[in-house]
């Protein structure tokens, strides 16, 4: 007997002690493990996951935690010969293993970076600007967002076992919540192999990720209001769990990606002799084939200009004609079998559901030529390419062969498309391939309510296009109504999702020691060592530098406007000056007041402010005019110190006012100061 998955609970691997149920090769049907649950304590993994896992990442900034991620990435990829080698099992060419495992630790790369990059050093997200709540600016408002006190449950499917599980982990582990992974059973031995090189690798906190391999049982009758559940599958299933009695009635976090009847749309302006027609082709055979079709993102409809359907059959076909269908590992082969013999069976059971509606033009479902392995044990199936005899027949709308078929459906015109389209109620995908930017635009708007993502694609963007299957770590995956109503991945979106966003009412002072960023109206510190001389361990929020005053005269402003050519009429001509209703005579360059404010506030010895490296929201409020007095007052906002370098980023507030107290340019200085 092969030995018996393990999972992963409470910090030490668990194996079941029955036969379990038995996982078979998709090549071969040889038996390469098996699964069960029988016996693991599920709520005691809940428990764990809370006690022990919550607390261990609460314990690190967003910016600590991404520098783990970024290590297990590299770790992973280092190493990603021996999955390479077992992925072959669920039928994915070295092709398909590609999306799915270096897909997944791009993914977890991903994630790290741009938590670095966006996410302050800290344990919470300060949500938008402050709002001020009373005429006197004592009574403020600010969103913030904080890491919920449960676990996050990621019930995966079975097509892709590595990318499926990161995907949903990186964004939790980023926003400091516990994971319990619970792998689809048909392919869980690769998810399991990755898991286990996670745990040998030390690098993530106790409790923080945890696996569970076999039935879920009892794992929702533990869950409550701080946990979420995260579920990739079929839209029967997701309607099961989305009934759940604790998701229903205890405030659980659902969100689900389920079936998806994606489209591509060809335009009603590209012609045969085009290059976006060959562009479609291509696309629509590539997702036929790559993961054997087995992709929640795939084309199941082809909808294509009425005219044009006799020709994207015949350049369909003849690109199908080529795809070699096999064992992964033998030369040559372009598509590998199906992830099981029961998954080849469904799809063969949906394809019977879709001739009633359709023709198969390419493909035969009852014989295909396999290289190097025997078409009897595998579970291989050729790429089927039909033909919509009725378009608007609810079978081609309606059923998702999840596997290497396609359905080509004419269309009559662009608003046909769309209805077409919309007809998938809900869906993750689509794609317009158009060489008309207006057609473009005219679709997205109709298709968009219908969709979570939408590819443009053409001859100018076709050589740095992912492809209409690639969902991005940087953009939603999921979308509305069939397709489960769900957003995954999205950048910082996906890590807000696992935290709850809070308003938080109170003083200046209250808002600036909740969120470690100044706020207008909070104390200041002046002190008689000028902050610029502080290093980042001296220095504190609130630090805070006045200069001035400095008085602006009318030979300044010509100065500024002969050195640097910026010669507008209102800084150079005093009469077109005066007619202009918003200033009434000559008044100084924006960034003349900037320059003289800078000068104001510099210390301009070498110390630890090592650079100035930027301005954000500059904003000029008051016209400033010859013979006015600049004073500027500068304080420390924000302190980011980065962990890999020897500096840290330093956000300073800037208020520029005149003689009478008025702001006349508001905005934040950036600069890098040494530790």
């Amino acid at each position: 007997m092969t030995r018996m998955l393990e999972s992963y609970a409470q910090g030490r691997w668990f194996a079941a002690d029955d036969d379990g149920a038995v996982l078979r090769s998709a090549v071969d049907s040889s038996e390469i493990a098996r699964i069960s649950s029988t016996g693991l304590d599920l709520g005691a993994m809940v428990d764990y996951g809370r006690t022990v896992g919550g607390p261990a990442l609460a314990a690190l900034t967003f910016h600590e935690r991404a520098g783990l991620l970024k290590q297990l990435g590299l770790t992973l990829m280092a190493g990603k010969d021996e999955f390479y080698e077992m992925s072959r099992h669920t039928g994915a060419t070295t092709r398909d293993t590609g999306v799915d495992i270096d897909g997944g630790f791009g993914t977890i790369l991903s994630y790290a970076s741009k938590a670095r990059r966006e996410l302050p050093n800290d344990t919470v997200i300060l949500d938008g600007e402050v709002e001020r709540l009373g005429k006197k600016g004592t009574f403020l408002g600010q969103h913030i967002y904080t890491s919920r006190q449960g676990v996050a449950v990621q019930i995966n499917a079975f097509n892709f076992p590595v990318w499926g599980f990161l995907e949903k982990l990186a964004p939790a582990f980023i926003a400091g919540v516990p994971s319990i992974v619970k792998p689809a059973s048909a392919t869980a031995y690769l998810t399991e192999l990755v898991f286990r090189r996670i745990i040998e690798s030390g690098l993530l906190p106790q409790g923080s990720v945890q696996l569970l391999c076999g039935s879920a049982r009892d794992l929702l009758d533990h869950l409550g209001g701080q946990d979420s559940v995260a579920f990739t599958g079929s839209a029967d299933t997701a309607a099961m769990l989305r009934a759940h009695p604790q998701i229903v009635s205890a405030g659980v976090h659902f969100t689900a990606e389920a079936d998806s009847l994606n489209s591509s749309i060809l335009g009603s302006d590209v012609t045969a002799d085009q290059p976006e027609f060959d562009l479609y082709v291509k696309q629509l055979v590539t997702e036929m084939t790559v993961k054997a079709g087995q992709k929640c993102t795939a084309i199941r409809r082809a909808l294509v200009p009425a005219a044009l359907v006799d020709d994207v059959l015949t350049a369909a076909s003849e690109r199908l004609g080529k795809v070699v269908v096999g064992d992964p590992v033998a030369d040559g082969v372009t598509m590998g079998p199906l992830a099981s013999i029961e998954q080849r069976d469904e799809v063969l059971r949906s394809l019977r559901g879709l001739t009633k509606s359709a023709d198969i033009v390419f493909g035969d479902p009852d014989d295909v030529d396999v290289v190097g392995a025997d078409t009897a044990n595998g579970a291989f199936l050729s790429p089927i390419l039909l033909r919509a005899i009725d378009k608007s027949a609810a079978e081609i709308h309606d059923i998702e062969a999840f596997g290497p078929v396609a359905t080509v459906i004419g269309y009559d015109d662009d608003a046909e498309a769309v209805s077409l389209a919309a007809r998938g109620q809900g869906s993750l995908v689509a794609s317009i391939v158009t060489a008309d930017d207006s057609l473009a635009a005219q679709l997205i708007r109709g298709l968009a309510p219908f969709h979570g993502r939408l590819l443009v694609l053409n001859s100018e963007d076709a050589r740095e296009s992912t492809g209409h299957g690639s969902p991005l770590p940087v953009l939603v995956h999921g979308g509305p109504g069939r397709a489960g109503g769900g957003e995954e991945l999205g950048g910082m979106r996906g890590v807000l999702h696992h935290m709850q966003r809070t308003a938080v009412q109170g003083t200046p002072n209250v808002l600036t020691a909740m969120g470690g960023k100044w706020v207008s109206g909070a104390d200041r510190i002046v002190s008689d060592v000028h902050p610029f001389r502080k290093d980042l361990s001296q220095l504190v929020i609130g630090d805070t530098i006045v200069g001035g005053p400095r008085q602006v005269t009318l030979a300044d402003i010509g100065h500024f406007a002969e050195f640097t050519g910026d010669t507008f009429y209102a800084h150079t001509d005093p009469v077109a000056a005066a007619a202009n209703p918003l200033f009434g005579g000559i008044v100084a360059h924006g960034y003349l007041v900037v320059s003289l404010a800078a000068g104001l506030f510099v210390d301009p010895a070498p110390g630890p402010v090592l650079a100035n490296f930027g301005v954000d929201n500059l904003r000029f409020l008051t016209p400033v005019k010859a013979d006015d007095s600049l004073t500027v007052t500068l304080t420390a906002k924000q302190i980011t110190p980065r962990a890999s370098a020897d500096y840290g980023e330093v956000r300073w507030d800037a208020v520029v006012t005149n003689q009478n107290d008025d702001p006349v340019a508001t905005y934040d200085v950036l600069t890098l100061v040494a530790k």
